[in-house]
């Protein structure tokens, strides 16, 4: 059976609340926290290819940071461009993340990890 990985922020209630419903399912995932060890562009890419989503659907977009650098999800920028961002700022990247095998969900809400485990 494949392994769980999530991306996970402590601080976040929802990433708290995905990683617990995991944990109650009998699973042990790897918790990558992504704050701290945060992907690569290439990790974010293949990520993305497991969501079946473009960069752009997994920025925080609300977040102050954003803001700050001047950001906007209308900039036309390339997919590896986001990416680059991304890795460069972790922040931004939404949360939890749940990775099993080739498939991928993002726990919001949280209830969404039950279509991988």
């Amino acid at each position: 059976m494949p392994k769980i990985a999530i991306y996970h922020n402590p601080r976040c209630s929802k990433s708290r609340s995905t990683l617990a419903l995991i944990e109650e399912s009998g699973s042990v995932p790897d918790v990558i926290e992504y704050l701290k060890t945060p992907p690569s562009a290439g990790e974010l890419a293949t990520l993305c290819k497991k969501l079946k989503v473009g960069p752009k659907d997994i920025i925080r977009a609300k977040e102050s940071l954003f803001k700050e650098l001047g950001l906007s999800l209308k900039d036309e920028l390339s997919d590896s461009e986001w990416f680059e961002i991304l890795a460069a700022n972790p922040k931004l990247i939404e949360r939890p993340i749940v990775v099993k095998g080739t498939k991928a969900v993002i726990g919001r809400p949280p209830e969404n990890v039950l279509e991988i485990l």
